[in-house]
């Protein structure tokens, strides 16, 4: 898929800090091409976790390194705002685009709101109902303030006009990391290196990931979760986030480690092939339950809750840290072949084709006006987004935003 012609767009600028922002973002980035300006606020400072995806994005117009680093998530939240309005208001742009739900994405909501630019919020409406949960203030306030809220799914749709978000500001587009993946997805006997340099066998290895803040920064919890991972009956594949690793050494929990098999982050391709060759995955991430719908892997989520229920009970289990953990990997582990099969047949409930595509064509709309050929709707057979033929998207189009028009320039005396 090439750029699309620059003109149609004009500048457009994305906002985003974190390594799972750039991997939904990348397949947007290489659509729009040179007149798509990425700021990376670097909230995600660790090398390991940016330079490996950096070099995967494609190749944007211009692209700002904003240094903001780590913090108290209020600092953290302020210095970003300042760094990315700075950004704004020294290079026009007819809109800015944010992913997802982090301290980098309301910090690119709130500039642009600040400086008057029209905002698109890709992954909008999740909502997990847990207010403890610090992204999903982020997720609620984000969409409250775009003028197009790009939802993967009905159900995110329905949690948006649940909170009065007007339709013609919702556009169902599916989710980006459905060909994210697929164009990042190594083939067999690329997996199969990745395997052999890990010394693992398909079906044989758990891949875990753990580092959301609720699991690592208590240590009764934390060392729970290692615990119940070193009593599984299989290897477990530990790529060990620097969140994690800063909390286990300062908790005092290092020898927990030594029977898990600890691997650096994974650039993505690498962490694929370990995900589509490992029995079960265990997690706290958010992008996995999606990434395992198209790879067809179960999960076991070790959280209180999640904002992606659309994978409960099909390819994923929902559980808090304890012994529920050792118990649902055991359920998975009964019939490994079986259960492969059996999830090959169900589809992602986050689409299939080019969620990007959908949402270049909103995009256009909402900045442009101009009109949107093809069909007026999303096709959901078994809650998959589907094309009725290739290289024709479906998407839903909202009209120009109400709130105010297509900015021409930023200005950063903005009221609103």
């Amino acid at each position: 898929m090439g750029p699309i012609d620059q003109g149609v767009l004009g500048a457009v600028t994305m906002v985003c800090g974190t390594r799972p922002e750039l991997i939904k973002l990348a397949p947007l980035i290489r659509l729009i091409g040179a007149s798509a300006t990425v700021v990376y606020t670097g909230q995600h400072y660790d090398t390991a976790m940016y330079h490996r995806i950096r070099q995967d994005i494609g190749r944007p117009g211009r692209f700002h390194e904003l240094n903001v680093g780590g913090g108290r998530r209020g600092a953290q939240l302020g210095a970003a705002v300042a760094a990315v309005d700075e950004v704004l208001a020294q290079h026009p742009t007819r809109a800015v685009i944010v992913q997802g739900d982090t301290t980098s994405a309301l910090a690119g909501a709130l500039a642009a709101n600040a400086n008057d630019v029209p905002l698109v919020h890709v992954e909008a409406g999740l909502r997990s109902f847990d207010r403890a949960m610090p992204e999903e203030h982020n997720r609620v306030a984000i969409d409250h303030l775009a003028d197009l809220c790009c939802a993967p799914t009905p159900l995110n749709r329905t949690n948006l006009l649940a909170e009065s978000v007007p339709e013609e500001r919702i556009a169902i587009t599916g989710n980006t990391v459905v060909e994210a993946l697929v164009n990042a997805m190594p083939g067999r006997d690329a997996e199969a290196g990745v395997l052999a340099s890990h010394r693992l066998e398909r079906d044989g290895y758990v891949l875990a990931t753990i580092h959301r803040p609720e699991n690592v920064d208590d240590p009764v919890t934390l060392e729970t979760i290692l615990r119940e991972l070193n009593r599984l009956p299989l290897p477990v594949v530990l790529p060990l986030h620097p969140r994690t690793a800063k909390r286990v050494s300062g908790f005092g929990l290092t020898s927990l480690l030594i029977r898990l098999r600890v691997v650096e982050p994974q650039a993505y391709p690498a962490f694929l092939a370990l995900a589509r060759g490992a029995a079960v995955v265990v997690s706290d991430s958010g992008g996995i339950q999606e990434e395992v719908s198209v790879l067809k892997r179960p999960v076991v989520v070790v959280r209180r809750s999640t904002e992606r229920p659309e994978i409960e009970g099909t390819f994923g289990t929902l559980v808090p840290p304890g012994p529920r953990m050792g118990a649902e990997v055991s359920r998975w582990l009964d019939d490994v072949p079986g259960h492969r099969e059996r999830l090959e047949q169900i589809p992602s409930p986050y689409g299939t084709g080019s969620p990007s595509v959908r949402i270049a064509a909103a995009l256009r709309h909402l900045v442009g006006g101009e009109p949107v050929r093809g069909r007026s709707e999303v096709r959901l057979g078994a809650d998959a987004l589907r094309s009725e033929s290739p290289g024709r998207e479906a998407v839903v189009v909202p009209p120009p935003a109400s709130r105010r028009p297509a900015a021409q320039a930023p200005h950063s005396n903005s009221s609103s």
